[in-house]
């Protein structure tokens, strides 16, 4: 069957660590693309205080085989000392997903 395509939410401080995030993650083979939302609104709980910042929500879509390194990978970029990672399975069309598993076994 192959492996599981992913999409991993992870947001980031700004619009620049943001870019450089997807484009090291795309280059290194270890997502097919990452779409940038900014501006997003985020209320959060840390440190036992409300905190409330304008961030960049990353899309990243990958492959279940190369998770692991994903997660490193983005643990190593990451300003944040616990950077979001929230992971889901996705259904889409099978020329989609095929291109999702193309894109991050290419290198």
């Amino acid at each position: 069957m192959g492996a599981e395509s992913l999409v991993v939410l992870c947001t980031c401080p700004d619009e620049g660590t943001g870019q450089r995030v997807a484009r090291s993650l795309v280059e290194e083979g270890l997502a097919a693309c990452v779409n940038a939302i900014p501006n997003v609104a985020s209320t959060y709980r840390w440190e036992d205080r409300v905190q409330e910042d304008r961030e960049v929500l990353l899309l990243i879509k990958s492959s279940s085989s190369v998770y692991g390194r994903l997660e490193a990978r983005i643990r190593e970029l990451h300003p944040y000392e616990l950077p979001e990672l929230i992971i889901l399975d996705v259904k889409a069309s099978a020329p989609y997903l095929a291109w999702i598993a193309a894109s991050v076994a290419a290198t």
